[in-house]
């Protein structure tokens, strides 16, 4: 899952720079809230498969809410003249770095457990 997560991730950053797609600068700090919101998807995902509770459903519905709603926030507070983005930033890079830490704690304890029972086996 994680491999196949990295390929994904490397092979879109390959197709991003290769082919030269652009859109109006209107557009960027839209498409900019949506990226914020689907990174902290993929992220809870990476997150829930270590845990072992990854359904592909969730992940799924969640990846498109989440970024809908970060574009609909920073369109609406646009219209509005309200920093309505303001709430993505904060709930979803919080989150960012909340399952980062996660992944982090999950990653250190499955290396360790994992040679502390090689050097018990020995």
């Amino acid at each position: 899952m994680i491999i196949a997560m990295i390929i994904g991730l490397l092979g879109g950053i390959i197709l991003g720079f290769t082919f030269n797609i652009s859109y109006p600068t209107e557009y960027s700090f839209y498409i900019t809230m949506g990226l914020l919101a689907a990174i902290d998807s993929i992220l809870g995902a990476a997150r829930s498969h270590l845990e072992e509770k990854y359904n592909n459903l969730i992940f799924i519905s969640g990846f498109i809410t989440n970024a809908l709603l970060a574009g609909v926030l920073a369109y609406l507070g646009d219209r509005l003249g309200v920093p309505l983005y303001y709430a993505a930033i904060l709930v979803f890079g919080g989150r960012l770095f909340q399952n980062i830490a996660v992944i982090r704690r999950l990653l250190i304890d499955k290396y360790f457990i994992k040679k502390d029972s090689n050097i018990n086996k020995k």
